[in-house]
């Protein structure tokens, strides 16, 4: 990863932030892409003090104010970022808008953000990301979606989520092939257990719900696997966190537990993978 660039979307907090601190401990160059310019005690971190750190784990970092629903912002973020940087070797996309509400009780604007921060910012990112990763030598896209899932017990509390979440799982399907002829890999990650981010927290159950998580740093060792392999024999997975570590040699996930000895929350979309799975 020494001098690639990588273009993360939602980098300045959580799994993004976790991931682009992995490659900038490696000397990559980040570009953090993400609104938050301003600190907010209920969503911490901004794309400066993300920055920072990237900095002082030994990387180089862009901070872009981007907002990915709108296309200008999208178009003027990676040309800025080459500008910096002069090359776009990975495309993380981890911007993600969540609301876990039945369809009678989801306000239509909550649709509109979910559906145009997860699914249409997933595609719009990758097509910009396009012509850069083209001339990179190891070109990578990972998209933070789930493997597709058609049990509709995912989709019966939570119909709008879902569906936008799915999207980007099916940007990963239909650019893997598509992107093929161009040797770019693009593939998806998702986590086997609830991470520890500011989502979980505000939205699934506060700080005992954290105790149930693994840290982002599991999702963030797991990425760097997938994007260090040649992308022309590794495109189309939809990767589980724990199983990328294992086939990297990993036996021991205590370490990522929040609260080691915790009853693990298990993430959603996953029924058809865990029921494979003797433990967790």
């Amino acid at each position: 990863m020494k001098g690639k660039t990588l273009f993360i979307t939602g980098a300045s907090r959580g799994i993004g932030h976790a991931i682009a601190l992995r490659a900038a401990q490696a000397g990559a160059n980040i570009v953090i892409a993400a609104k938050s310019e301003i600190e907010n005690d209920k969503l911490p971190g901004t794309i400066y003090s993300a920055a920072a750190d990237m900095e002082n784990a030994g990387g180089k970092a862009l901070a872009v104010a981007c907002d990915i629903r709108f296309e200008e912002q999208v178009k003027a973020a990676f040309e800025a970022a080459f500008a910096r940087f002069g090359s776009i070797d990975v495309c993380i996309n981890n911007a993600s808008a969540i609301n876990l509400r039945n369809t009678a009780d989801t306000e239509m604007k909550r649709w509109d953000l979910m559906h145009q921060v997860n699914a249409r910012g997933t595609f719009l990112c990758s097509k910009y990301a396009l012509p850069y990763l083209r001339q990179a030598e190891n070109p990578h896209i990972l998209n933070i979606s789930p493997p597709l899932n058609l049990n509709s017990r995912w989709f019966q509390p939570s119909v709008a989520y879902t569906t936008a979440k799915y999207g980007m799982s099916m940007c990963t399907l239909g650019m893997a092939r598509e992107f093929s002829d161009y040797g770019i890999a693009v593939n998806s990650l998702w986590p086997e257990t609830a991470i520890a981010t500011a989502a979980v927290k505000n939205l699934l159950g506060g700080e005992q719900a954290i105790k149930g998580c693994r840290k982002p740093s599991i999702m963030a060792d797991a990425a760097f696997q997938i994007i260090n392999q040649p992308a022309k024999e590794c495109s189309g997975n939809f990767f589980i966190d724990v199983e990328v570590l294992q086939a990297a040699g990993v036996k021991d996930f205590s370490s990522y537990a929040v609260e080691p000895g915790e009853a693990l929350l298990l993430d959603f979309f996953l029924d058809a993978w865990l029921s494979k799975r003797e433990t967790v």
